[in-house]
């Protein structure tokens, strides 16, 4: 999906001129209420896959490290994550991952060195790892069944059976595709940083990149994660709930410590730190990302539709606060997080993930390759999509997600169907929504449709905006300060910087208003600055380049599904 992403769903982004998702279908569909809906979708699923997933991970491994209690790890997080995300804003997110990444590399690396060095080396590791069953697998009151104990015989294919399976090779192929098209191609946490690149080439290059090290989680987390169940077997493969609750605070399972326990238990003192460093490293990158993200999407895609004359000093306020809000909603969700899908976090994301992202990937996989959706249809879509799939959300943690040993009491014929599949049932239910009511209703003509879709991408025709009437917002007076926060904006008299005391530096370094405002741009550099943003060409030579790679990237794809499938 990365080569999708970079090949073609970013060009057509690149030339729509868009800063966010929301915007492209506004551009795409014109209207509001679908650049709304969006925005807020893609918030709630910020809150319920990746914000309170990431910073109940991060709270795991403080808690097993310094002992602390779960809630204080987790603040101790947020407050250094938020420090700088706040105060940075994307430069800041985009120069620190690319250090974190480094050092997340060379860590991982070192742990799969010592845990397979501590196993015995591969062989070995597959062996035992089918051995590996916990000591304790009944006691006066519960005796457990042998298949929630023992590693499954498919433990090491990632092809598995259609009905019985984990993870069933269908909805493997085609489930996750349809939750990877939502993730890498219209996400705005992963869409924002190629839109931030200064050419095509280097958003393919950067794609490409990305690519081979996703690669590299099989064998630095997926396997150096498995040997964790081989050396603390009756700790990570806990069964019996009494036993999973002493170690690991849940009665579901303690599969989601096995990381940061072979950390902790593993490693000498001085490489331990540089782990914890690399743990740290990996979820603030991951946050600093979202927040960003979710900022920009609230402050431009909402606030905006609210206060149409807000000023910058506004926004970068609204901004601001919007991201406290939206951490506190994040802590208030993680109990759910802990104890959802057998205690297994990936399995919380993806299971999630299904049940909302799929409408979403049919309405962008459609408004760029078939220019006959309309509003209606688009809106429609995203709609009913969203009602199913948070019907079966809700039923499911309602009712509890369960586990081996004890059984969650969803009916069948809403809980028994698996994610994977789920998320194919919703895409294929929500393509035909969109169709037949794009069928009948008016097409959109193609004079506003002009490097929109993927048929009309290379047109040269000047395109007339579906939203261009909304954008000509009457800008306030520069005399004039629209109060939000009166502790940020409590007078409209500008203060000398040195006049200012620490605690209103402070503030205005929060509410970002401790930036100098640039020069005014005239007309003519607006119109070059424009035509250079909405820019895809490419030099030749590197356009070769990394279509090669492309290529290679996509061989080597293919070869590692092959050889563990």
């Amino acid at each position: 999906m990365l080569v999708v992403l970079g090949w073609v769903f970013v060009p057509i982004y690149i030339k729509a001129g868009v800063v966010t998702m929301p915007e492209y279908l506004r551009k795409r569909f014109g209207g509001k209420r679908i650049q709304i809906y969006l925005s807020i979708l893609s918030m709630l699923l910020y809150i319920f896959t990746k914000i309170s997933a990431d910073i109940f991970s991060g709270a795991i491994f403080i808690n097993l490290a310094l002992g602390l209690d779960l809630y204080l790890a987790i603040f101790i997080l947020l407050v250094i994550t938020g420090l700088y995300t706040i105060t940075g804003g994307l430069a800041a997110v985009i120069y620190t991952d690319t250090l974190q990444t480094l050092i997340m590399l060379v860590g991982s690396f070192i742990l799969t060195g010592f845990a397979f060095h501590e196993v015995g080396g591969y062989e070995a590791f597959m062996e035992k790892y089918m051995k590996a069953i916990p000591t304790l697998t009944s006691d006066a009151n519960t005796t457990v069944k042998e298949e929630c104990y023992k590693p499954r015989a498919d433990s090491f294919h990632i092809f598995r059976d259609p009905l019985k399976g984990d993870l069933p090779w269908p909805g493997l192929i085609f489930g996750m595709s349809i939750i990877a098209l939502w993730y890498w191609c219209t996400d705005q946490v992963i869409v924002q940083r190629c839109l931030s690149a200064k050419n095509m080439s280097h958003v393919k290059a950067g794609c490409i990149l990305c690519g081979y090290m996703k690669l590299l989680p099989m064998f630095f987390i997926v396997m150096t994660g498995m040997t964790s169940r081989i050396l603390y077997t009756d700790k990570v493969a806990c069964v019996l709930p009494s036993e999973c609750e002493k170690y690991c605070g849940t009665r579901v399972g303690c599969t989601n410590i096995a990381y940061p326990t072979l950390v902790m238990e593993l490693m000498p003192v001085g490489l331990r730190g540089l782990m914890l460093s690399v743990m740290m490293a990996s979820l603030m990158s991951s946050l600093t990302s979202i927040f960003n993200s979710a900022s920009t999407l609230f402050t431009m895609d909402i606030y905006t539709k609210i206060r149409k004359r807000a000023s910058e000093r506004e926004l970068m306020i609204a901004g601001r606060v919007f991201i406290l809000i939206l951490i506190g909603i994040s802590i208030a969700w993680v109990p759910v997080v802990q104890s959802a899908q057998s205690g297994q976090l990936f399995d919380y994301v993806q299971s999630v993930t299904s049940y909302l992202g799929p409408p979403i990937a049919a309405v962008f996989l459609l408004a760029v390759f078939w220019k006959r959706v309309t509003e209606p249809g688009a809106f429609w879509g995203l709609i009913l999509g969203f009602l199913v799939g948070i019907a079966r959300m809700v039923t499911e943690f309602a009712y509890g997600t369960g586990s081996c040993v004890e059984p969650s009491s969803c009916p069948t014929i809403i809980c028994g169907v698996h994610y994977l599949y789920f998320a194919i049932i919703l895409f294929v239910f929500s393509i035909i929504i969109i169709v037949a009511v794009s069928l009948f209703t008016k097409p959109i003509p193609d004079v506003h449709l002009y490097r929109l879709c993927w048929s009309l991408r290379n047109s040269k025709e000047e395109r007339i905006d579906l939203d261009a009437g909304e954008e000509e917002i009457q800008k306030a007076p520069e005399d004039t300060i629209e109060i939000v926060i009166i502790l940020c904006l409590s007078s409209d008299t500008e203060v000398s910087e040195e006049n200012k005391g620490c605690f209103k530096r402070g503030f205005d370094l929060f509410c970002g208003l401790d930036q100098q405002k640039g020069p005014k741009m005239t007309e003519e550099e607006e119109a070059a600055m424009k035509q250079k943003l909405t820019d895809t060409s490419e030099k030749p030579l590197w356009r070769m380049v990394v279509n090669i790679n492309g290529v290679i990237l996509l061989t080597v794809a293919v070869f590692c599904y092959a050889y563990f499938a």
